[in-house]
């Protein structure tokens, strides 16, 4: 490695600090200029607004996992999710109207948790506290042919969550550059902010980092792209199966 002179670095800093001390006005200086936001960063923020929702796709799509949490309004119904997602599966929470759904995904196997106070809710106290005791706390698995399969499995899917969230409406725009959680981002809106923002990492690979959703339909974080997490399935004295179609609350 070649050392860089003293001298050199002495007058860099200077230039630097004289630089700094421009406010307004014209000076005499040569070699000020404008601090660039997208210096040391992955180039994004200098693409058009499109580039950037497509760069942000391909990165999230490419990405074997990711921890999602948010808030996501939908049919009146807000649900709080907190799901760390991966191609083959996930784990997480969902909570709607105060109660929260544990989920465990394993290939094509999903399994639901909840507490007693859900089961009988769900099942209308039909079948009594004790049966809704028995389910308390154990993950239950859901039949795939189940109504409830095809409402909570979306929750869990990678895929079908992108698709349905990474999604601006109306015309491209950018929107300048931000900070999320000490993150560098690029922002681009839809409609002016009215049809969404997304926030993309101007460091590393541009992955989506934060995303308001149109018509406050929520807000949604993205962190641990490509961070692998285990995923195995529940022991057998946790595990229930409920033996008919499940009750949906």
């Amino acid at each position: 490695m070649t050392a860089i002179p003293q001298g050199r670095t002495r007058r860099a800093a200077l230039l630097s600090a004289l630089c700094a001390l421009v406010v307004t006005g014209t000076t005499g200086l040569t070699g000020c200029a404008a601090d660039d936001p997208d210096a040391g960063t992955n180039g994004v923020g200098k693409l058009p607004p499109a580039k950037i929702q497509t760069s942000a796709r391909a990165a999230a799509d490419a990405a074997g996992t990711v921890h999602l949490s948010g808030n996501v309004v939908s049919n009146n119904r807000t649900y709080r999710i907190d799901m760390r997602l991966r191609s083959d599966g996930a784990a997480g929470t969902v909570t709607s109207q105060g109660v929260a759904l544990g989920l465990l995904r394993i290939g094509e196997k999903l399994y639901l948790k909840a507490n007693a106070g859900f089961w009988n809710k769900a099942d209308g106290g039909g079948k009594g506290s004790g049966v809704a005791d028995k389910l308390d706390g154990k993950y239950v698995k859901v039949p795939q042919g189940d109504p409830s399969y095809k409402r909570f499995v979306g929750f869990t899917d990678k895929s079908v969550l992108l698709d349905g969230l990474l999604t601006l409406h109306g015309a491209l725009a950018t929107d300048g550059h931000h900070e999320q959680s000490g993150v560098r981002t690029i922002r681009i809106t839809g409609d002016k902010g009215s049809g969404g923002t997304l926030d993309v990492s101007l460091e590393g690979k541009p992955y989506p980092v934060r995303l308001v959703r149109a018509g406050g339909a929520g807000t949604l974080g993205f962190t641990d792209w490509g961070k692998d997490f285990p995923l195995s399935r529940p022991k057998q004295e946790d595990t229930v199966d409920y033996g008919r179609q499940l009750p949906t609350s």
